[in-house]
């Protein structure tokens, strides 16, 4: 099974469409991303505590909603809500009755420039 790589970045929706056409005119795929449109919106969504049960997940594989809860120490609803939003942004997916991080690799991108 190859290793499953995505990339995490802010873009705007004009970069995104270049990088879509690049692949459709070479066949060439251009990786897996999850974009955001501002470091806002990111930010808001990759939250330190997100980040902590994502990398739970990638580390102890498939888990249940209540599992993860426990081995976090926080509450399962919270603990809900933020599955709710990582599978939004397909960081998270269902895996039979439990949910788990499809990725291998997980790199963020961040690009200050003036």
């Amino acid at each position: 099974l190859a290793m499953r790589k995505v990339t995490i970045q802010v873009e705007s929706i004009e970069a995104g469409l270049q990088k879509f056409k690049a692949a459709w005119k070479t066949g060439k795929p251009q990786g897996e991303f999850i974009t955001f449109e501002t470091l806002e919106t990111m930010l808001k969504t990759l939250t330190p505590k997100r980040l902590e049960l994502v990398s739970l997940l990638q580390a102890h594989g498939p888990m249940g909603v209540r599992t993860l809860a426990r081995e976090l120490g926080r509450d399962v609803k919270n603990v809900h809500t933020d599955i709710t939003a990582l599978k939004k942004v397909g960081l998270v997916e269902d895996h039979d009755k439990w949910v788990c991080v499809p990725y291998d690799v997980i790199e963020a991108h961040l690009r200050l420039a003036a």
